[in-house]
């Protein structure tokens, strides 16, 4: 570890907690009843809460850690159109119909959130700043131009192409050969948003309990009763809301997610002018590495924050900051001196598939697998699994009619994650 790298003040903690702390109140008493327990505290989990209490259902909402705790207080703050296959891969899958409906959800999902952030009054810097999606090799260019011409019907966007030699105008970057910019992407703070959803939750009379991790479940549909290390609790539904974090309480939901490691640092502050030469249009930025890097200006514009999976096994963050500085290095060259003030890391969900699945099984719903997009995705599902346990229209999901995949020998230990990224590392490398 190089002494250099970290600032005076340096915190192996989120970035987004300087503005919005987990919370530090006392936790509640858990109630012995309710008619809805929600396992996590995250965006899905408040989200459906938020409907279920909104719609006369006594809620509890159980988390094991502190309140907020997870990747929705750790993610990038970056919001899409979200759904990963493209619409002729999914076609090939599961039909025209049924691939445009799925493909049009992460549309709905984008447009959602943000109706649903001014509709609410959330104070959590939410912008439509746009994303560029650059391409690290020639090939790759091609391909993401390819991927914007003559779009499906009813599934069109106002994405345009941005040759290398306009580049500069998106990103001051050597790594880069033009990309793609979709300019109704987004961004917010995801600690700020986590903290109105909390807000708006207990606004509607949800129990919020932290510290109270999930034990087992017994019973059956209908009549529940959810083993926690605070006391037992019966309930006539339960919401898994769990995602990244989903353990040995509902081995069948484990088998399904693949909890992957995301780590993130926050630079220093920067020179106002140094920002708006590096990232002039402010936009959220991607690229085309299957290990797949993200990074954004934080909402003031004075610090860059750079995500992407760079070890091979989970690490601690302050361990991986030299690999995350060495890839910003990469990008922008002239921050090689730039300190880190922040470093952090949490558990996305990906699934077999690549898309997000919700539901319900044996009685249990759960919503889950939002693949890296689950700031949009985890919120707008979130709202319709609420809506499904209340029986209302307004839940349905094409989402809901295709099967939720795993593999043989895969029990949630993603034991494959190794040799898996040093396949994709090889395969960066080698795109022409």
């Amino acid at each position: 570890m190089t002494s250099s790298l970290f600032t005076r003040e340096y915190k192996s903690e989120p970035f987004w907690w300087e503005r919005s702390p987990l919370c530090s109140e006392p936790d509640p008493d858990l109630p012995s009843k309710a008619d809805v327990v929600v396992i996590g505290s995250g965006y899905t989990g408040l989200c459906a809460a938020i409907q279920t209490a909104r719609g006369g259902r006594h809620t509890v909402v159980i988390e094991a850690n502190a309140i907020g705790s997870g990747c929705s207080s750790r993610n990038g703050g970056q919001i899409s159109t979200a759904i990963k296959p493209q619409y002729d891969e999914l076609r090939r899958k599961v039909g025209d119909h049924l691939a445009h409906d799925i493909i049009k959800e992460g549309h709905n999902s984008l447009k959602w959130i943000g109706e649903f952030i001014n509709a609410e009054g959330l104070d959590c810097d939410f912008e439509v700043c746009g994303r560029f999606y650059a391409a690290h090799a020639p090939g790759q260019f091609v391909t993401l131009a390819k991927s914007i011409e003559n779009p499906h019907k009813g599934l069109e966007t106002d994405a345009f192409v941005v040759p290398k030699s306009e580049q500069h105008v998106e990103i001051d970057s050597p790594d880069y050969y033009g990309g793609v910019v979709y300019p109704r992407h987004a961004g917010l703070d995801p600690g700020a948003y986590h903290r109105g959803l909390l807000r708006l939750a207990r606004a509607a009379g949800v129990t919020v309990v932290g510290h109270c991790g999930a034990t087992g479940i017994s019973g059956a549909a209908g009549d529940f009763i959810v083993a926690t290390s605070k006391a037992p609790i019966r309930t006539r539904d339960i919401i898994v809301a769990t995602n990244g974090y989903t353990r040995a309480l509902s081995p069948w939901h484990r088998r399904r997610i693949v909890p992957i490691g995301s780590y993130i640092i926050a630079t220093e502050k920067l020179a106002p002018d140094l920002i708006q030469r590096l990232i002039p249009t402010r936009r959220m930025i991607n690229d085309t590495r299957k290990l797949v890097v993200y990074y954004r200006t934080d909402p003031a514009g004075e610090r860059i924050l750079f995500g992407a999976r760079v070890s091979i096994a989970e690490t601690d963050p302050t361990e991986a900051v030299p690999a995350l500085h060495a890839e910003l290095v990469t990008r922008f060259p002239n921050l090689v001196e730039t300190q880190v003030s922040h470093a952090w890391m949490g558990f996305v969900g990906y699934t077999f598939d690549e898309m997000p699945h919700l539901g319900a099984r044996n009685g249990i719903y759960y919503s889950m697998g939002y693949c890296g997009s689950g700031v949009g995705l985890s919120s707008y599902f979130g709202t319709k699994i609420g809506q499904q346990v209340l029986g209302l229209k307004e839940g349905d999901s094409p989402l809901t009619q295709i099967n939720f995949p795993t593999r043989p020998y895969y029990w949630g230990n993603p034991w494959f994650l190794a040799p898996a990224v040093r396949y994709y590392r090889w395969k960066d490398a080698r795109a022409q």
